[in-house]
């Protein structure tokens, strides 16, 4: 499929024959890249929801769509809203939010810092001008509008919990995350999102749980709701006491070693990690549970990167015998048995299980 990537279609207060009955015909109906706005009681003042940046991840569109056909009229937010709907060429390849990005494509999310994407294994792809130009439309049509708070709405990896992440902490930013979820990781990782931009506001990642499960799509829909329908005169209002996780790290795998999932040790090369690694999303992970395990390389097999470069892997994990090891009391999110996944962006996040309460 040619993607023309210098194109950005606008629609303005969509009537209900241009959203169609249900979010695949919607989807469907939508040529490349896509901004909605809706118009609010407060015209001066402007949110932005970012969706589908990954074209497998559909917990974002189906709750925007829900929210926008769920009465038989648009729904009146308090301020404008900015809809960005973003890989919809990836996300109606083949088969409807299949493919993260496009066979021959890159990672959209990866594109947002142009330094970092040229430095990186996409360096050479013959289509990495058009990602980023793509990418600078994405952020040009959030600046033009100088939002108040932006969320970029996402599905994790694998089976997890919902949770947010943001670079900052403000009362908004513990705000907006209480709409959707209890746990917010505060991160440092710069690999090229949207939410590293440097935007006058608030910018929120929403992680709203597995596409395949129901109740993300319910996540994201009755989160965008009370986003949309808070009231803009003061600081958002807290929905419920957040728990905060710092700094994450991800773990990864080094390009040339392989990957394989079990139940259990098959004496693989490479790194195997147990076939049911997304148990662990949904709760802590304690000093000497065995996740997977290791050939004769140990933990050479494996990366992990704290925010000055270097590898911290074995404060977090060890080896007993060929078993990789938590060498502490840890939490893991996105953990994921899909290979590519794992090989591309991470094989999951782990951060200390020490947290607070705002």
């Amino acid at each position: 499929m040619d993607i023309d990537f210098s194109e950005i279609n606008y629609l303005v207060d969509p009537c209900s024959r241009t959203l169609h009955a249900d979010y695949e015909q919607f989807l469907l109906s939508l040529i490349g890249l896509t901004v909605i706005d809706i118009n609010g009681e407060n015209n001066d003042e402007w949110r932005v929801i970012s969706t589908l940046l990954h074209g497998d991840e559909p917990s974002g569109l189906i709750g925007i769509h829900r929210w926008l056909t769920a009465e038989n009229t648009l729904p009146r937010p308090k301020t404008n809203i900015r809809i960005i709907i973003s890989s919809v060429e990836a996300a109606t390849h083949q088969h409807l939010f299949h493919h993260r990005y496009m066979p021959d494509g890159i990672d959209l999310n990866r594109c947002f810092n142009e330094q970092s994407i040229r430095q990186s294994e996409y360096q050479d792809n013959q289509h990495l001008n058009g990602y980023v130009e793509r990418a600078r439309l994405i952020a040009h049509a959030i600046r033009e509008v100088n939002p108040k708070a932006i969320i970029d709405i996402h599905n994790t990896s694998g089976n997890c919990p919902a949770f947010a992440v943001s670079t900052l902490i403000s009362p908004n930013v513990l705000s907006i995350t209480s709409y959707f979820c209890d746990t917010l990781l505060l991160s440092d990782i710069r690999i090229g999102g949207l939410m590293e931009v440097d935007f006058p506001c608030p910018v929120v990642t929403i992680e709203c749980g597995g596409k395949m499960d129901d109740q993300a799509h319910d996540v994201a829909f009755k989160g965008i709701k009370q986003f949309a329908q808070c009231d803009s005169q003061c600081a958002l209002p807290q929905d419920k006491a957040v728990q905060i996780l710092y700094k994450p790290l991800r773990l990864t795998i080094k390009p040339d070693r392989k990957l394989s999932f079990s139940k259990h040790d098959e004496n693989y090369s490479g790194v195997t990690l147990r076939d049911n690694i997304e148990q662990f999303n949904y709760g802590g992970c304690c000093d000497g549970l065995v996740l997977g395990w290791l050939d004769d390389k140990g933990l050479e097999n494996l990366e992990m990167l704290n925010d000055q470069g270097v590898n911290v892997i074995d404060k977090y994990f060890r080896v007993d015998e060929n078993k990789l090891l938590c060498a502490s009391n840890l939490k893991i999110f996105m953990a994921s048995t899909e290979k590519d996944i794992a090989r591309s962006d991470c094989l999951f996040y782990v951060v200390n299980n020490v947290s607070n309460f705002l």
